[in-house]
């Protein structure tokens, strides 16, 4: 989960190749803290920049106390397109005055504030989609507010059962997911070592 975070892993299902066992064994408490000055540049930059520092130092953590050394492959495998349904899009546009925010992605629900449908793809991407990436194709080019909810499928067939992933995107956003195939950059891992304790 931690490589997933800093190496932007389309999705957690997209196990990483070259992991040892313990990886997915063994757990960890992480803390680590900036200092004041870099917390304090952080809350000035957007949203986006935030998100992709944040992975940087991640990265650098994992470097250091993992020892982890990576790259990166692209291989066509399975994926979804993220197209437009027949009856257009149901998106709300962000307002011009407000940036983007925080997303909010639990089981069943995601809301996101000022997104681009690359980053909705992304988000989607780490659903258990049969272990495939959700790639853009809408065209898309604004920032919207989603917000979406759905029943995951082992939950279908309940009795308080409301749509699937594919029902919701199309009726509350007006999207579709489209079975493909396409390149997705894969992590391999070289190296990694369990960490030394403090």
């Amino acid at each position: 989960m931690l490589i997933c975070n800093a190496y932007e892993v389309r999705s957690y299902w997209d196990h990483p190749a070259g992991l040892p066992a313990w990886a997915d064994n063994d757990r960890f408490d992480v803390k680590a803290k900036t200092g004041d000055d870099t917390a304090a540049a952080l809350q000035k930059l957007p949203v986006q920049e935030q998100e992709q520092l944040t992975m940087k130092m991640l990265q650098l953590l994992l470097a250091d106390r993992f020892q982890l050394r990576i790259h990166n492959e692209s291989k066509v495998q399975p994926i979804f397109e993220l197209v437009l349904a027949k009856g257009g899009f149901k998106l709300k546009p962000q307002p011009a005055d407000q940036k983007p925010g925080w997303g909010k992605s639990v089981r069943g629900e995601l809301i996101l504030h000022g997104r681009s449908a690359a980053e909705l793809a992304h988000f989607l991407s780490q659903v258990n989609l049969a272990g495939r990436s959700v790639v853009d194709k809408t065209g898309l080019t604004g920032n919207y507010d989603i917000d979406l909810k759905w029943t995951p499928d082992d939950q279908q067939g309940t009795p308080d059962a409301g749509p699937t992933l594919f029902t919701a995107l199309e009726e509350q956003l007006g999207l579709k997911l489209v079975p493909s195939k396409g390149p997705v950059d894969t992590i391999i891992v070289d190296h990694v070592e369990r960490p030394t304790e403090n």
